[in-house]
């Protein structure tokens, strides 16, 4: 219980460390399609193509070696697997920075996946310090972080990549070295010795962490509605800029205070709204508005038409923050206190191999639809696609709901 009762203080080191990392992630967004514009040399379209593929090679490092991060941490505690996933960041902010040609690119994205999302430890890192019964409202402060981070480094990376593409990558490398210095001087331990389990290898092979689904009652089925959630949601890191550009001729700029704005929404539903919706609904509800809310979204982004509207939705769409969380959080309380690493780390794995898959396909959808060879040429295509596989994802929530009693 000891560590319980430090987790106000171990959970603001972990929060600052997100936050961080995340406006390092968000100065980039604006200006990744100018980037991939310039270094390539090619049209927006096939811009999207390439961005996807550069998500598949991050995506594709993390799920072959996240599962490992997650039970290494498991092993020998969270902070130095933390600190290594923000010197990954940096290793690929710095790549980017000064790539020559679209191959480097692709080697800063492989490493920083081959690292770790510090994002995974950082799950891991809560659930050692919070009861079961915290988690949710503690899952929802680390997605609010994440939000907060977005709020600020699109915004900032909008304006700096007036002075070029490559400038917000530089910015975001430096943020990154500084929240490496932070964290190898303030970041405590947060799982005892006592605590830890030995390193096994054959649990960390990628496709073998699945097992801690099936391992614990009622989570295998949580897993598949996660699965596919994740796939429909990645529409927004694969296509979002580019949308932007296609679709309404956004400069740096407005993309980056888009990102901005959403930032704002999912911070505050996150952050602010998540403790008193599991409070008053309990997490299983909160969990079917947060995707419904999703569903209704995704589809009016392909109908908006101009930025009012899409403002608009962004309000429809912040109690999709919940979902995250929420369904972390039941799987969590399904996991025994010494596999909670293992735990997120599968829970990467998930988000990983979805990712991997669904910014593809769904770069894919959107390079086809705007090519003169297309059927009819329209940069919203994706966006109804994502929308009904999240109708279908609700539906399936919905029927795990109903068959498993403790998750209503």
């Amino acid at each position: 219980m000891t560590a319980i009762t430090a987790s106000p203080h171990a959970i603001i080191f972990v929060l600052v460390t997100v936050f961080l990392d995340m406006v390092g992630f968000g100065l980039i967004m604006p200006v990744l399609p100018a980037l991939i514009e310039d270094v390539g040399h090619m049209d927006i379209a096939d811009a999207a193509l390439i961005g996807g593929w550069l998500f598949f090679a991050f995506s594709l490092t993390q799920f072959l070696f996240g599962p490992m991060m997650g039970n290494l941490s498991d092993a020998f505690g969270r902070r130095p697997l933390l600190l290594l996933a923000v010197f990954g960041l940096f290793v690929d902010y710095l790549l980017m920075s000064f790539a020559p040609n679209l191959f480097w690119l692709f080697v800063g994205r492989a490493f920083a996946g081959l690292c770790g999302a510090s994002y995974v430890i950082a799950n891991a890192y809560i659930a050692d310090v919070t009861a079961p019964e915290e988690r949710a409202k503690a899952f929802g402060m680390v997605g609010a972080a994440f939000g907060l981070g977005f709020v600020i480094g699109p915004a900032i990376g909008g304006m700096l990549g007036e002075y070029g593409p490559r400038v917000p990558f530089m910015v975001a490398a430096a943020i990154s070295a500084a929240n490496l210095v932070y964290g190898y001087f303030v970041i405590p331990e947060t799982l005892d010795a006592g605590k830890r389990r030995a390193f096994e290898l054959i649990r960390s092979n990628p496709f073998g962490t699945f097992r801690v689904f099936k391992t614990y009652r009622n989570v295998l089925p949580l897993c598949v509605v996660m699965s596919i959630y994740f796939f429909a949601s990645s529409i927004y890191p694969a296509i979002w800029p580019f949308w932007g550009i296609a679709k309404f001729g956004w400069s740096e700029w407005l993309i980056g205070l888009s990102l901005a704005a959403f930032g704002v929404v999912t911070a505050v539903f996150q952050g602010v709204l998540t403790g008193p919706a599991v409070k008053l609904w309990g997490e299983s509800k909160t969990a079917l508005i947060g995707l419904i809310s999703a569903c209704i979204a995704v589809i009016g982004y392909g109908f908006a038409p101009g930025l009012l509207v899409v403002v608009l939705l962004f309000i429809v769409h912040g109690p999709e923050g919940f979902v995250h969380p929420m369904l972390t959080a039941m799987m969590s309380k399904e996991t025994p206190e010494n596999a909670q690493g293992e735990l997120q780390g599968g829970i990467s794995s998930i988000m990983a191999i979805t990712m991997l898959l669904g910014t593809v396909f769904f770069a894919q959808i959107f390079g086809y639809f705007l090519q003169p060879y297309a059927p009819f040429v329209s940069p919203n295509v994706a966006f109804f696609v994502a929308g009904a596989l999240l109708v279908v994802t609700l539906v399936l929530f919905i029927a795990v709901r109903n068959k498993h009693a403790p998750l209503r």
